[in-house]
């Protein structure tokens, strides 16, 4: 399959993506369109530095932000290079940092690390992986992107030592 198909999926998948979620939300979904939105500007700030940290959870020990929001990996990055951008960045938002990231409570710093985006911004890595939060996960300790289809590839957790956690919890709605 050629770029220019891959892109035109891509464009189609993200449409059909966004008018669920309109629909969703329409219908009387738990999250309105503007507190997706803050969820979404808020984690993809930026500051000078930031925390990652772990939770225990029904899924393991994940990786959390300094607010003990889940973070993620897309399978379609590569390492150390983030592919989520555009309407992908607004419902996953990088997880992003102008200064120093402070690993704590079992995460490893060596594993630690920030990459440069396409918009020439900082992201945050772990063991290569580049990190996002989920505009939907609008309390600490959510797990509600685990798993899911979206912009090309799956997401999930990650562990303390960097690797995908693939296993679905039995609810994902309440957290900590």
């Amino acid at each position: 399959m050629n770029n220019h198909a891959r892109a035109s999926i891509a464009a189609i998948g993200s449409a059909l993506l966004l008018s669920a979620s309109t629909v969703a939300y329409a219908a009387g979904g738990s999250h309105s369109p503007a507190s997706v939105a803050n969820a979404a500007s808020s984690s993809a700030s930026d500051s000078s530095s930031v925390t990652v940290s772990t939770k225990s959870t029904p899924l393991g020990k994940i990786l959390v932000n300094s607010k003990g929001h889940t973070l993620y990996l897309f399978q379609s990055d590569k390492k150390d290079k983030s592919t989520c951008n555009g309407d992908c960045a607004k419902a996953w938002p990088p997880l992003k940092a102008n200064g120093k990231t402070i690993a704590k409570g079992g995460v490893n710093s060596k594993l630690l690390s920030t990459i440069t985006r396409s918009d020439g911004s900082k992201q945050v890595a772990y063991k290569g992986h580049p990190l996002y939060t989920f505009a939907d996960d609008t309390k600490a300790g959510q797990t509600n992107g685990q798993g899911i289809d979206a912009f090309g590839a799956k997401w999930y957790v990650l562990g303390t030592d960097g690797k995908q956690i693939t296993k679905q919890a039995s609810s994902q709605s309440g957290g900590y």
